[in-house]
C-alpha cells in the first residue's frame, strides 16, 4: 500500500492502526468519529484504527461546502474528526475537535508499538453499523446510509468471486475514499486479497498515465468522465496502459464514443459495473472474458435483481423496470430516518433503487436511466439516457445532461445541456438529434455550458442545471 508520500506493508500498517486505535480513544468517547482525508496510506490506516477501537467510521466528503458538511456532522452526531492540516481551514467552522494527523506523535508511537502486544480486535455482530457513509445528494439532501459488517464483507468477497481478483493484482486508488465505490473497491477489497494498492490523493490524467505505467497497474477503477479525461490528455498510448488487464467504470453511464475511442487509443477495453452506496457499493460487474459491452453484466453471486413495474411485478427480460436489489450487500437503512427507510424497501426486504434498467435472458443488466429522471412529453415517455447517448455521439459534443422541464402544453419537453470539445450550435445539435430520434424526444432546448455542476466522484448533479431565460423561437445557444 502506498501513496506519493510513504508506502506501507501491511505489518507497518496494523501497526499503525493499532497506534491510531490509542488516538481515537484519547479524543473521544461517542461511537461515532469522523475523518476528512484524501486517498491514501494515511486514511486506510485512521480507518481501521477507527475500527478497531470499536467505533464507527464517517468519512466526510471534502468537497462540501461548509454548511452542507456542517448538516452531516450534526446528522452523524460527531464530536471529533481526523483529518490533515490541508483540510485546516474546511474544519475550522465545523462544530467538531479537529484532531490533525501531523500533530500526533505518530514516528515515536510506531517505534513503541513494535514493543507492545497488539489489542484484540473488536468482536462486533455481523448486523451491527460497520461505516456511516453519507450519499452524494444527487436527488435531495445527502442521507447517511448504514453499511454494516455483514453488508461489507458479503460485497467484498462477492467481488473477488465475480472477478476472480488475486493478490497478484495492483490497484489504483484515484476514487475519494468517502465514496462507497472507492471505499469497497480501493480499500477494503485491496485489503481483503493482500494486493498492492497505489493511491493518488488528487486525480490528474498524466499522473494516472504514469502512475498506471510505473506501478504496472492492473486494475483501474475510474468514473466515466476520468476515462474521457485519459482521452484528452495530450501524451500517453497503448505502451503506457498496457500493464491494465481491468478498466472498470462506474458511478455514471458510459458513454459509447469513450469506450470506442479508449479502446483505438490505449488498446484496453472498458467493462462497467452498477451499484450504490446502499449496496455497499457494488451490484453487477461486466467482466472482460464475458463482455458485453453496454451492460453493466450480471449480478454478483449472492445479489439478485429484478426489473419491476410501477404495481411491483417482475417485467420480460429486456422490458423497461425499476431495478430492486436483494441480498446480504444491501444496507441497513438510513440513520435515523425511519420513514425514509421504509420508502427505500419493498414488503419482502428488497431495495427500491430507483433506477430504470433491463434484463435480457442471460440475466445481462443495461441502465437506461432513473425513475425520477422520466421525461412525459404529451404522454410518451422519453428516457434521458437514450438522448443523452445521441448528443454524445455528435462529434463536437464532450459531455451531455438531459431533463425535463414543465411545459403548459405536453406537460413536459426535453432540455439538454451540453458542453463542446468543438465548435457548434444549438440549432444544428438539435438537428443531429431529430435526424436519429423521435421528434418528441428531440431537445426543445439545447444549452450550450462551459461545465456542468458535478458531485463528489465528478457525476453530474442534473438537480443543479439552472435553464436560462427563454430566447426566440425557443432555441438556445447560450452558455450558462
Amino acid at each position: 500500500m502506498a501513496d506519493p508520500t510513504r508506502e506501507l506493508s501491511y505489518g507497518r500498517l496494523i501497526r499503525l492502526a493499532a497506534v491510531l486505535r490509542r488516538q481515537v480513544e484519547r479524543a473521544t468517547a461517542r461511537p461515532h468519529v469522523g475523518l476528512m482525508l484524501p486517498s491514501s496510506g494515511g486514511f486506510a490506516a485512521t480507518f481501521y484504527g477507527i475500527l478497531w477501537a470499536g467505533r464507527v467510521p464517517v468519512p466526510l466528503n471534502f468537497l462540501l461546502q461548509t454548511d452542507e458538511l456542517r448538516a452531516v456532522v450534526r446528522d452523524a452526531e460527531l464530536d471529533t474528526l481526523f483529518t490533515i492540516r490541508h483540510f485546516a481551514e474546511q474544519v475550522d467552522p465545523l462544530p467538531v475537535k479537529a484532531v490533525f494527523l501531523e500533530d500526533l506523535p505518530l514516528r515515536r508511537e510506531l517505534v513503541r508499538q513494535r514493543f507492545r502486544r497488539l489489542p484484540p480486535p473488536p468482536r462486533p455482530h455481523p448486523d451491527d453499523t460497520a461505516v456511516l457513509l453519507y450519499t452524494s445528494g444527487t436527488s435531495g439532501l445527502p442521507k447517511g446510509v448504514c453499511q454494516t459488517h455483514r453488508n461489507l464483507t458479503a460485497d467484498v468477497a462477492a467481488c473477488l468471486a465475480h472477478a476472480r481478483l488475486t493478490p497478484e493484482h495492483r490497484f489504483l486508488g484515484v476514487l475519494p475514499p468517502f465514496h462507497s465505490f472507492g471505499l469497497t473497491t480501493l480499500l477494503l477489497v485491496p485489503v481483503a486479497l493482500g494486493a498492492s494498492v497505489f493511491y493518488l490523493p488528487r486525480f490528474q490524467p498524466a499522473g494516472v498515465i504514469e502512475a498506471i505505467r510505473g506501478r504496472r497497474i492492473s486494475i483501474a477503477l475510474l468514473i466515466a468522465s476520468m476515462y474521457g479525461a485519459l482521452l484528452n490528455a495530450k501524451g500517453g498510448g497503448r505502451e503506457d496502459l498496457a500493464s491494465l488487464t481491468f478498466a472498470v467504470s462506474g458511478g455514471e453511464a458510459l458513454p459509447d464514443v469513450v469506450y470506442e475511442r479508449f479502446a483505438e487509443r490505449f488498446g484496453v477495453r472498458i467493462v462497467q459495473g452498477y451499484g450504490m452506496t446502499e449496496a455497499s457499493p457494488v451490484v453487477s460487474l461486466d467482466v472482460p472474458w464475458a463482455s458485453r459491452p453496454g451492460t453493466v453484466g450480471r449480478a454478483l453471486p449472492g445479489v439478485t435483481v429484478t426489473a419491476v413495474d410501477d404495481a411491483g411485478r417482475p417485467v420480460a427480460a429486456g422490458q423497461d423496470g425499476e431495478l430492486v436489489v436483494r441480498g446480504p450487500i444491501v444496507m441497513k437503512g438510513y440513520y435515523r430516518q425511519e420513514a425514509e427507510t421504509r420508502a427505500a424497501f419493498t414488503p419482502d426486504g428488497g431495495y427500491r433503487t430507483g433506477d430504470l434498467g433491463r434484463l435480457d435472458a442471460d440475466g445481462y443488466l443495461t441502465i437506461t436511466g432513473r425513475k425520477k429522471e422520466l421525461i412525459i412529453v404529451g404522454g410518451e415517455n422519453v428516457y434521458p439516457r437514450e438522448v443523452e447517448t445521441v448528443l454524445a455521439g455528435h462529434p463536437a459534443v464532450r459531455e451531455a445532461a438531459v431533463v425535463g422541464r414543465p411545459d403548459g402544453a405536453r406537460g413536459e419537453v426535453v432540455a439538454a445541456f451540453v458542453t463542446l470539445r468543438a465548435t457548434a450550435t444549438a440549432t444544428e445539435l438539435r438537428e443531429f438529434c431529430r435526424e436519429r430520434l423521435a421528434g418528441y424526444k428531440v431537445p426543445r432546448r439545447v444549452i450550450i455550458a462551459d461545465d456542468l455542476p458535478r458531485g463528489p466522484t465528478g457525476k453530474i448533479l442534473k438537480r443543479k442545471l439552472t435553464m436560462p431565460p427563454d430566447e426566440a423561437g425557443g432555441r438556445s445557444a447560450r452558455r450558462c
